[in-house]
């Protein structure tokens, strides 16, 4: 009933910069927070920011100054923009959205089917 397609993901020399969009589509009702996470080989999946619906933002350590979250509600969509890149940034991404598909119904977790950025040193 709801789909995440992300978009943006790539290969790019450190130091560069990509911005990952995600537009959301179905029954949606209300979104809370949006996300993005990411997975590296090997590794577990991580936060890397977050942004809820006041505006509210969150950043892992890793990426503080570097990455920007946005939101769009208007258009159920979200970004990520990325800079100063480096190569322990290469990983999955994953487009994560917290929604209600009508009032009343609980919130779900729902995720898009993620991004390939690749940072090349």
């Amino acid at each position: 009933q709801v789909q995440l397609v992300e978009s943006g993901g790539g290969l790019v020399q450190a130091g560069g910069s990509l911005r990952l969009s995600c537009a959301i589509s179905g029954r949606i009702f209300s979104i809370n927070a949006m996300g993005w996470y990411r997975q590296a080989p090997g590794k577990q999946r991580e936060l890397v920011a977050s942004i809820h619906s006041g505006g509210r933002t969150n950043y892992a350590n890793s990426v503080k100054g570097r990455f920007t979250i946005s939101r769009d509600n208007a258009k159920n969509a979200v970004a990520l923009q990325m800079n100063s890149l480096k190569s322990e940034d290469t990983a999955v991404y994953y487009c994560n959205a917290v929604i209600s598909t009508k009032y009343g119904s609980p919130w779900t977790n729902n995720w898009g089917q993620g991004t390939q950025v690749t940072v090349s040193s």
